[in-house]
């Protein structure tokens, strides 16, 4: 089974995921990227995407891209979100990498783009330490 095929198949797990309409557009060894597209109840009080949604985008992306090196038992540790501009746009895309895998903890880090019919623009960075899961 493909990187791709595998996190649709989790990501389709998560009710929160399938309620946002988490979309995983790419999947490949140490990298993963994906999208929402906007809706109303996504803003927050001046009509920009919620903080909780970029960091949400954010978790989720660098989540994933541990995910194809290291497997799907992860949990979040740590992570910290740059808002580095209002997020605007008609669809949104976080694109993750693996900084450092390790046997008990996985540096990430990700960009969050709007988009837009001008392009994209980058809107949020972030980092997320997971820690590895022992087996069941």
């Amino acid at each position: 089974m493909s990187y791709l095929e595998t996190l649709k198949i989790i990501n389709n797990l998560a009710a929160f995921n399938r309620w946002c309409g988490i979309e995983v557009i790419l999947a490949d060894h140490g990298e993963a990227a994906i999208a929402i597209d906007w809706r109303d109840e996504f803003g927050q009080y001046s009509g920009y995407l919620h903080a909780g949604l970029v960091a949400t985008l954010i978790d989720t992306a660098c989540g994933y891209a541990a995910t194809t090196v290291i497997g799907p038992r992860l949990l979040a540790a740590n992570f910290s979100v740059n808002c580095l501009r209002p997020a605007i746009g008609q669809r949104f895309v976080a694109r993750a990498r693996v900084v450092k895998p390790g046997k008990s903890q996985v540096f990430t880090t990700c960009d969050l783009f709007a988009c837009d019919a001008d392009g994209e623009k980058l809107v949020a960075n972030g980092q997320t330490l997971l820690t590895v899961l022992a087996a069941p």
